[in-house]
């Protein structure tokens, strides 16, 4: 039977199965008719008509309408869809250019090949609302833990019908080894959400450290109320994890609340995560102390940051190396995921073993350099000189300041150190302008003779070479690579070169070589610097 000659309440009712069927709004069924109607009508009157078909939301009669839009005379392009001003005069006293003239049209009855596309069209707007909902349903849910039941299992992924559709969880997205069968339940975190063309998908995970962070707040109501907030998280899945924490109430203890009485709250945890060892450490806003609680249950002697290149020394007794590091390197391995820096743990004996070598090899710069005795070149080392400039251009009166130095050896220790930085800064010249360094990288300030020297044997040797370099490769940074932190190594850094400093020079550079607009910079820190007030605001 054709769509237009069934009874007209029919296509309301079908319009309500439908949309109860499959969970969406009636209109959007309704829509879906009236698209597909006019498209059938536009294949019986013509292509070139604007046909448009409306149906009464309360009677379900379908009211089938031309449109013709008016206007300019040199502008009409398809006469069955335009008019111009004058033939507009017709239908309407008036017309004005964008005004719609609408004629009411027979309505089509459908043939049986036209029938079945208008099925077609409705069934695939159908299906589209259905992606449409089932999407705004579950982006909403992304970052939560739903709770499933297993309908299958592909290629070691299993399939979980989750209510309203279903989702995956990765064979790399489970714990350890645990397996299901069909119509287990499970409890997961949903990871992602994508729009996808054959509907949206949902990506669940077990492994994920925020899948712990969730179930304590469903555990903890302290948590669940703000009143304990979790700062991180870090796990090694179905073995051991770590969970910082911090209490805005002075009077509630963050780790006792976590633990529960008895231990209930976080066994009620371990339970889920396949009894996972759990760590719940206070979170401290200073990173040593936090590292310490991080480190956990080994004890720390000393902690020595290094801000600007992430990475933080670690000094433990002998006895509480094996402890420290853990088994297989995961207990430093959970601490440095949790406070975001890379750890080097070293024992007492080490690092004393360290700074005896540093303190030996400076004792021997000041020896060879300056033509010192070993006792008087370990005399500047044990007062905190570390290199031949600090003597050489430090104020008089902190050499003064050393027992034993008066005016003469203070002046002549200056003059030796800068003789010998004078002499090694001819030689990296020599060495540069040898190496091919043209002259406009000599004449650019910032840089000494002995890292214009570095830039040549790393094949920059003009300032437009200097101009192109990276802050990274000047300055050396920290990439991680399949998990782990890999140092690159900066061509100025046995210098110290910062990355800010770098960033600088190499901005001066493109600045003096007409690379950069100075203005243009300057309107650019003023824009950053007025969010910075707002963001403060």
């Amino acid at each position: 039977m054709a769509i237009t000659s069934a009874n007209q309440l029919e296509l309301l009712q079908t319009a309500e199965a439908v949309a109860r069927e499959k969970m969406i709004d009636p209109d959007l069924v309704i829509q879906a008719m009236e698209d597909s109607l006019a498209r059938a009508a536009k294949s019986r009157y013509g292509a070139e008509m604007d046909i448009r078909v409306s149906i009464d939301r309360k009677t379900g009669r379908a009211r089938f309408t031309r449109v013709r839009t008016v206007v300019e005379d040199d502008a009409v392009e398809n006469y069955q869809a335009q008019l111009t001003v004058a033939q507009a005069k017709q239908y309407k006293t008036a017309p004005q250019i964008g005004d719609e003239i609408v004629d009411e049209v027979p309505p089509v009855d459908l043939g049986r090949i036209a029938a079945q596309s208008a099925k077609q069209v409705i069934l695939q707007k159908v299906r589209e609302a259905e992606r449409d909902r089932q999407f705004d349903e579950f982006k909403d849910r992304k970052g939560t833990i739903i709770n499933g039941v297993v309908k299958r299992e592909e290629y070691g992924n299993i399939i979980v019908d989750i209510g309203r559709g279903e989702a995956i969880l990765r064979r790399n997205e489970k714990i350890g080894r645990e397996s299901y069968r069909p119509n287990d339940r499970i409890r997961a975190y949903v990871k992602d959400v994508r729009r996808e063309t054959r509907g949206p998908q949902v990506f669940l995970s077990r492994t994920d450290p925020q899948f712990m962070a969730e179930l304590f707040k469903m555990e903890v109501p302290e948590i669940y109320d703000g009143i304990i907030e979790i700062k991180a998280v870090a796990r090694d899945p179905g073995s051991r994890a770590k969970i910082a924490v911090i209490s805005n109430d002075n009077s509630i203890d963050p780790v006792g609340a976590c633990v529960g009485m008895r231990g209930s709250r976080v066994q009620a945890v371990v339970g889920e995560l396949q009894g996972e060892k759990i760590d719940i450490i206070p979170w401290n806003a200073d990173a040593a102390t936090f590292l310490v609680n991080a480190l956990q249950p080994a004890e720390v002697a000393k902690v020595v940051i290094d801000e600007e290149a992430g990475k933080i020394e670690v000094v433990v007794p002998d006895e509480q190396l094996s402890l420290a590091i853990g088994r297989r390197g995961q207990n430093v391995r959970l601490a440095s995921q949790l406070t975001g820096l890379d750890i080097d743990i070293l024992t007492e004996a080490e690092e004393s073993s360290r700074r005896q070598a540093e303190f030996a090899e400076r004792t021997k710069l000041f020896v060879d350099a300056l033509d010192l005795d070993e006792f008087f070149a370990q005399l500047l080392v044990a007062e905190g000189f570390t290199n031949l400039e600090e003597v050489a251009y430090v104020d008089l009166d902190e050499l003064l300041s050393i027992e034993g130095v008066d005016d003469g050896t203070a002046s002549e220790l200056q003059a030796r150190a800068r003789d010998y930085i004078e002499a090694q800064n001819a030689k990296a010249i020599a060495a540069a302008k040898e190496l091919g360094v043209e002259d406009s990288l000599f004449d650019f300030d910032g840089l000494t003779p002995q890292m214009i020297e570095a830039l040549a044997k790393d094949d920059v040797k003009t300032l437009e070479d200097f101009a192109t370099c990276a802050d990274w490769e000047l300055a050396g940074g920290w990439t991680t690579v399949n998990g782990a932190r890999v140092k690159d190594e900066g061509i100025l850094e046995k210098f110290g070169m910062s990355l800010e400093d770098a960033q600088k020079l190499i901005m001066t550079a493109r600045i003096q070589l007409g690379w950069v607009d100075p203005s243009e910079l300057e309107a650019e820190d003023a824009t950053e610097e007025d969010d910075e007030e707002e963001t403060e605001e």
